[in-house]
C-alpha cells in the first residue's frame, strides 16, 4: 500500500486542476450575475426521492441536495442564484458514487429547461477552456468534444435501446432497470448526450409539458458514460408538490424505507407564490473526473468520506 504522504504527494496536479476549475465555475456564474448564496447542510426535512436516501444527522439529515431552501430564495424574490458545496447520500459508494460529493447547482427565474440546457453548455465549454485551453480532450483513451451536443427525448432513447415507450406506459422498476442496463450504455461516448422529456412520474419537482401531460420538463446529461446533472423547469404548484411528495412517501414505504417529514416552509414558499423558473444540479466531482481524465472519485479527491 502507498504511504498516504506518497498518495496525497502524487494528488498534487489533480488537487490544483480541481482549484482551477472550482475558481473557474464561479468565475462563470459572477459574471453572468449570478447570486452565490449559501444553505443549510443539516436540514429538517428532505426530499422524499424514492431511490435517494438522507445521511440521519441527531434528529435532522445531512441534505441530499441544497434545492428546497434555494427555491424559498426564488419565492422570496431572488431571481439569480447557485450554489457549490457538499452534499450527502446515505449508503452510496463506488467509482462514482461517494455518500459525500459536491453538487453544483444554479436556479434562474423566468427559465425553462431549454433555458438552463443553454447555460451548461456555455458553462461547460467555458471550464474546460480555462481548465484545458480546449473543448476537445481524450477520456480514458477516447476522445471527447464538448462543441456538438445531441439531445435525445427518453421515448426515442427507450424505444432504440429498450424496445418500448416509458412516456405511454410507464413501469417504475422496468424504467430504472432499463436505463441503466440498456439505454445509458447505449449513449455515444465522445458527446455530451442530453436525455429529454422524462415520464411525469419519474420527475416529482418538475413542471409537465403543456402539449404532453404524459412526460416532464426535464433532462439528464451524459458524457463519456458518465450522468453528469439533473435539470429541469420547476414545479411551482404547492398542491401538486404536496401531492407528488406523499406519493414518494408511499412508495418509499412500501419499499420498507423510511418516510421523511414534509418541508412545511418549502410548501409554504411555493403556496405564497414562486415565479417560474429553471434550475440544475451538476456533480462536480464527476466534472473534475472528466476535464483531469481521472478514473474514479478517488483520484480526484484527497480523502475518502467516512462511511458506516
Amino acid at each position: 500500500m502507498i504511504p498516504e504522504r506518497k498518495r496525497l504527494q502524487a494528488l498534487a496536479p489533480v488537487l490544483a486542476a480541481r482549484a482551477k476549475i472550482v475558481r473557474a465555475i464561479r468565475e462563470f456564474f459572477n459574471v453572468r450575475g449570478f447570486l452565490e448564496v449559501e444553505t443549510p447542510l443539516r436540514i429538517a426535512a428532505p426530499p422524499p426521492e424514492v431511490h435517494i436516501d438522507a445521511e440521519p444527522s441527531g434528529q435532522a439529515y445531512l441534505r441530499t441536495s441544497p434545492e428546497l431552501h434555494m427555491k424559498r430564495l426564488l419565492a422570496a424574490g431572488y431571481s439569480r442564484i447557485y450554489q457549490l458545496g457538499p452534499c450527502f447520500r446515505r449508503g452510496e459508494f463506488g467509482a462514482r458514487h461517494h455518500p459525500e460529493y459536491s453538487m453544483l447547482e444554479w436556479y434562474r427565474t423566468d427559465a425553462d429547461y431549454r433555458d438552463i440546457l443553454l447555460d451548461a453548455k456555455a458553462l461547460l465549454q467555458e471550464v474546460a477552456r480555462q481548465t484545458l485551453g480546449k473543448t476537445s480532450f481524450p477520456y480514458q483513451g477516447r476522445p471527447v468534444s464538448l462543441d456538438i451536443w445531441e439531445c435525445l427525448t427518453v421515448s426515442q432513447a427507450f424505444i432504440q435501446s429498450a424496445g418500448w415507450d416509458p412516456a405511454a406506459e410507464f413501469d417504475a422498476d422496468r424504467f430504472d432497470l432499463d436505463l441503466v442496463d440498456r439505454v445509458e450504455p447505449s449513449l455515444p461516448f465522445d458527446k455530451p448526450t442530453i436525455l429529454l422529456d422524462y415520464p411525469a412520474s419519474a420527475a416529482a419537482l418538475s413542471r409537465r409539458k403543456k402539449d404532453d401531460p404524459r412526460v416532464a420538463e426535464r433532462w439528464e446529461l451524459y458524457i463519456a458514460g458518465m450522468e453528469l446533472a439533473n435539470a429541469y423547469t420547476e414545479l411551482t404548484d404547492a398542491a401538486e408538490q404536496i401531492r407528488r411528495f406523499d406519493e414518494w412517501n408511499r412508495q418509499r414505504e412500501v419499499l420498507g424505507k423510511e418516510k421523511y417529514p414534509r418541508d412545511e416552509a418549502f410548501l409554504d414558499a411555493l403556496g405564497e407564490g414562486m415565479p417560474p423558473a429553471g434550475g440544475i444540479a451538476l456533480g462536480v466531482d464527476r466534472l473534475i473526473m472528466l476535464l483531469t481524465d481521472s478514473a474514479s472519485l478517488d483520484e480526484v479527491l484527497p480523502f475518502r468520506a467516512q462511511t458506516d
